[in-house]
């Protein structure tokens, strides 16, 4: 079973950006649609962006759309979510997943990294 680490979570003020990893244990990542997911305190995780395994094809929800870019790098297993002018809202938990779904819900998503935390001052 693979198992994914997310990391680069941190502290960033409005307006700036932050990259985060997804890195993942094995080399089958490469055939799996990649997604980020945010969640609040007691709250359902939220889509955030998908990358799809073979196409590099992407999808934004509407409210990061323009401002992050979800890439990846198959050689290294890794996927990447970069976020550019943080808004105070983006503050969350923010975990990667894989999946053979082309799909924004959770429930469709597998082997959920343990998340990093983004924090954002106005």
């Amino acid at each position: 079973q693979v198992r994914l680490v997310e990391s680069g979570g941190g502290l960033g003020q409005a307006g700036d950006s932050l990259r985060l990893t997804c890195k993942a244990s094995r080399d089958t990542i490469t055939l799996y649609d990649m997604g980020w997911f945010l969640q609040a305190p007691g709250m359902e995780r939220e889509f955030v962006a998908r990358i799809a395994w073979d196409t590099g094809n992407t999808y934004y929800t509407y409210t990061v759309k323009g401002r992050f870019i979800v890439s990846r790098e198959n050689t290294e297993n890794t996927v990447y979510l970069q976020m550019n002018n943080l808004k105070p809202e983006d503050q969350e938990i923010y975990y990667c997943a894989e999946t053979n779904q082309w799909s924004e819900h959770a429930s469709e998503y597998l082997n959920w990294g343990p998340g990093t935390k983004v924090t954002v001052s106005s």
